[in-house]
């Protein structure tokens, strides 16, 4: 099959509890294989299982790492997005507190095609690049809705060398059906034109 970020050709990588991960020889993403993504309505049905709230005070740490860049690099001036909220946006909530200035867009929860039509400085992205069934067209879009010298915030689990996959907890969520190493970091960063890209304890910082 080919890689649903750069459409290049992948090769079978893992093949665990019945599922096919490929490999991308390109980018380096691994990709579950099509046959094994879920439906829109079992989707959102496992979603509505996360139980999120938030004022959990653990939800609220686990956020912290965007929450606290983006106080120190903008102020309730800028506009942001928080693109895939979830059914708790806890990032929104903890940043409307302190006056910032955030839309939520959610496509099972909060789909308002509004928010997708204007711009923003920041765009923040929790743990939802795993989800995306079809990366190449939704970082085409972030990049679309960010202003010049916008900057993306994401947040997921990268895969390394160092990890074996076959026991790597993060793959097990039924909709984590893309995953993520610093090569293919490099290659978004370069093939979407952001001028940077910085990443260290989990957090993904794109600057357009």
């Amino acid at each position: 099959m080919q890689c649903s970020l750069c459409n290049s050709e992948t090769i079978v990588f893992s093949k665990i509890h019945q599922k096919v991960y490929y490999k991308c020889s390109v980018c380096k993403g691994i990709t579950l294989h099509t046959d094994f993504f879920l439906t829109p309505k079992a989707e959102e049905a496992r979603y509505q299982l996360h139980n999120n709230n938030v004022e959990d005070p653990g939800y609220q740490k686990f956020v912290s790492p965007i929450v606290q860049t983006i106080f120190n690099d903008f102020d309730c001036n800028h506009q942001g997005l928080d693109f895939g909220s979830g059914t708790a946006p806890v990032i929104t909530s903890l940043l409307h507190k302190q006056k910032y200035n955030v839309t939520t867009y959610d496509p099972f929860f909060n789909p308002d095609q509004k928010a997708l039509e204007k711009t923003y400085d920041y765009i923040i992205c929790c743990e939802v690049m795993e989800h995306f069934y079809n990366p190449a067209k939704e970082f085409e879009l972030l990049y679309s809705l960010l202003k010049k010298d916008g900057v993306l915030y994401c947040k997921t689990n990268l895969f390394n060398e160092s990890i074996d996959f076959k026991t790597w907890w993060y793959k097990n969520d039924d909709t984590h059906v893309f995953f993520y190493t610093r090569e293919t970091l490099e290659w978004i960063c370069n093939k979407y034109g952001f001028k940077n890209l910085n990443n260290a304890k989990n957090l993904i910082v794109f600057k357009k």
